[in-house]
């Protein structure tokens, strides 16, 4: 896929966020406003992690397809024209607050 094509740099994260169901367990269908957005997302790629002073890379401590909660702000939107269907989003791996077993 296209984001599979984004590599983020030093400690930045790829996330997709998840959507939330627009169907009701009964099968009623949501409108698109009524549906909140969830706070979580799947890692779709990560940087090689921070640089030290001294040259040492710090490497985050996500991985791909890591399930992640995302704070409620924040994040730079990713927009192409290859990605229109889904919501991608770039965060510095210290923003992530916490990885979904």
């Amino acid at each position: 896929s296209a984001a599979k094509r984004i590599i983020p740099l030093l400690d930045r994260v790829l996330i997709q966020r998840v959507k939330a169901e627009t169907k009701t367990a009964t099968g009623i269908l949501l409108p698109e406003k009524a549906v909140e957005k969830l706070n979580e997302g799947v890692v779709v790629s990560v940087g090689p992690g921070n640089v030290t002073k001294e040259g040492t890379t710090i490497p985050t401590g996500l991985a791909e397809g890591d399930r992640v909660l995302l704070p409620s702000y924040g994040g730079s939107p990713i927009k192409l024209d290859s990605l229109k269907d889904k919501e991608y989003l770039l965060y510095r791996a210290e923003e992530i607050l916490a990885k979904l077993e």
